[in-house]
């Protein structure tokens, strides 16, 4: 894979438009959940979730997904600390994809109910990702810098995010989990 190339795009789309502070522009969740690689019918962990439940797009949040959020006002299905280890699924097996939007800075934080104080670092909450997706399952993540992934981890994509003149570009950066790929590749027969 010497010449391997992540995949690069500029999505140049609407002003949110669920009232929230920091909700996606309409139209990224479906491209985000495209390039994390799963369907619709396949469970995401939305990590810092906010209001996604009220994304009014059809394509961005599936039926089995699943929401976490520090702040119980918003009802995440894990009222957790996105520092803290991540959940697996119910069934105890691993996240197939992981969307994560944390706050970007301390400023951000603050507009939220909980506060700058528990602002995750996006290096760690990388690796809490990477700790419960499956092999070969990707995590993405919506942040004004792209995470250093751990070098087992491919880089899939940098796409920068805008929503028009006079506002902050976002970068979407999905990896994909090859840390235990190694022990779950199936092995080929001899010939």
């Amino acid at each position: 894979m010497g010449n391997y190339r992540p995949i690069t795009d500029v999505w140049l789309l609407a002003r949110p438009k669920v009232k929230y502070y920091g909700a996606y522009p309409a139209g990224f969740l479906e491209r985000a959940r495209a390039l994390l690689g799963v369907s619709l019918e396949d469970p995401v962990l939305h990590v810092c979730s906010g209001r996604v439940n009220d994304y009014p797009y059809r394509g961005g949040v599936g039926p089995n997904d699943k929401t976490l959020d520090l702040c119980s006002e918003l009802s995440p299905d894990y009222c957790r600390d996105a520092r803290e280890p991540l959940p697996l699924r119910d069934s105890g097996k691993p996240w197939p994809a992981i969307l994560a939007d944390p706050p970007y800075t301390v400023g951000d934080a603050e507009h939220y109910a909980v506060g700058g104080e528990v602002l995750p670092e996006p290096n760690a909450l990388l690796r809490n990702a990477l700790s419960v997706v499956r092999p070969y399952g990707r995590v993405g993540m919506l942040h004004y810098f792209a995470p250093r992934p751990p070098k087992e981890v491919k880089l899939i994509a940098l796409i920068a995010v805008m929503t028009g003149y006079k506002n902050r570009v976002r970068l979407y950066s999905v990896f994909e989990n090859r840390i235990a790929a190694q022990a779950a590749q199936p092995l080929l027969p001899l010939m």
